[in-house]
């Protein structure tokens, strides 16, 4: 008994050295010394993790995730959160002069959902929700639009939902779990069109910063997020950009918010506030990963967006050419649908996920499993955002297709 638990410590030790072996240098040097050197820093080795989410990080991302303890109020800290709020208007093509808003907050992209039901949705609104229901627990009229898996909505059924005027009406960019994507430019237009006065959210966890958003141009009102996808940060944070339009319904609201944590009322002053380089406390943020962020929004920018999305294009198409080349199918019913942060590819005939990816993983290679339940055992998902899909020198997309095309007997 003594000798397992003595065998059981010594592998525990030996596997917190491996973890810590290329971080030690670093964490025992002061931080900010001039002789420190990014070469120096290289994470441990590990499996190749394409899943749709979180993602691969970059080298600097998780350096600057491992900045020393800092007060929030800190005026080390403050100008980073600030211009972190300022870059991801940037990525969302939006501007300051626009009114429209950022909200960083520790949390889930799921949270996201909470602030638009919490400061947008009052009891007895009518809700749009293409694809899937959430505002029911807020006490909204909810008319959700389906379409078959694998595909979107029509736009006959999106104007006749319309056609009652809804508050507000949400918008799935990326699906998950079948990798479909919505072309949110043309029903953003729709909206215009029949329904002007109805807020569009749109859920881009699965889009931002791997698929074209245009905030101001498209006349969104939020767009919901969270670092550990296109924005290439670990996950922790809940990631808004509200519109001027919809702070202002926010904040004229017939009846009292039903939440606290989540008030806009609570957190846009201090947003605000550290935007204009001022300490400001609510809730204490997530300190590091704001850095981690501010670390890779400005990799981000250092090009313009649009490269970065033809970069996503090039990567899913490379993807999918391939797996297409061996006798694979999608689960979108075209490539015109299908998004380019992620691909869900089907098993061929007779095969489901323990026989793939469990030899995948002995490959070192992290793919997910099928989401959707009404094709859950038919595929599988392969995440390519982020450094996977912009840093080709990796070799993290062909050694995928290396690794399926060897489990498949295809190679």
């Amino acid at each position: 008994m003594a000798q397992s638990v003595l065998r059981q410590s010594t592998r525990s030790v030996n596997a917190l050295r491996s973890f810590l072996r290329p971080v030690l240098p670093i964490i025992a040097r002061p931080f900010g010394t001039s002789t420190f050197k990014m070469s120096e820093f290289k994470q441990a080795d590990h499996k190749l993790l394409v899943i749709p989410g979180p993602i691969e990080f970059s080298d600097p991302v998780l350096l600057a995730n491992a900045t020393p303890g800092t007060a929030h109020t800190s005026p080390a800290f403050i100008p980073v959160f600030g211009e972190s709020l300022k870059l991801l208007r940037k990525v969302l093509l939006s501007t300051e002069e626009s009114g429209s808003q950022p909200i960083l907050i520790a949390g889930s992209g799921t949270l996201g959902w909470d602030a638009v039901g919490v400061n947008l949705v009052e009891r007895g609104d009518e809700a749009v929700v293409l694809n899937t229901g959430y505002f029911e627990i807020y006490g909204a009229k909810v008319n959700q639009v389906k379409a078959e898996v694998g595909n979107v909505p029509t736009d006959e059924a999106i104007i006749t939902a319309l056609s009652s005027k809804p508050k507000i009406i949400t918008i799935t960019h990326v699906d998950t779990s079948t990798g479909v994507l919505s072309p949110a430019a043309h029903i953003a237009s729709l909206v215009k069109k029949h329904s002007p006065e109805t807020l569009i959210v749109l859920d881009a966890v699965c889009s931002v910063a791997s698929e074209e958003i245009k905030f101001d141009e498209w006349g969104l009102d939020v767009v919901i997020s969270a670092t550990q996808k296109g924005l290439g940060v670990p996950p922790g944070l809940s990631v808004v950009l509200a519109s001027k339009r919809a702070v202002e319904i926010s904040e004229n609201r017939k009846t009292p918010q039903q939440g606290y944590y989540i008030s806009w009322k609570k957190w846009i002053p201090i947003m605000k506030n550290y935007e204009a380089s001022k300490p400001s406390y609510f809730a204490t943020p997530p300190v590091q990963l704001i850095y981690a962020l501010n670390t890779s929004l400005k990799s981000i920018v250092s090009k313009p967006i649009s490269e970065r999305v033809e970069a996503h294009k090039a990567a899913s198409k490379y993807i999918k050419d391939e797996l297409s080349a061996i006798g694979l199918d999608f689960v979108p019913k075209s490539r015109d649908i299908a998004a380019n942060g992620m691909t869900a590819v089907r098993f061929p005939k007779g095969l489901q996920a323990p026989d793939v990816l469990p030899k995948l993983a002995e490959r070192d290679i992290v793919v997910a499993a099928g989401l959707h339940k009404a094709i859950v055992t038919e595929y599988f998902r392969i995440g390519h955002m982020g450094v996977t899909a912009v840093d080709r020198e990796r070799g993290d997309l062909e050694k995928v297709i290396k690794g399926v095309k060897e489990v498949l007997g295809k190679n």
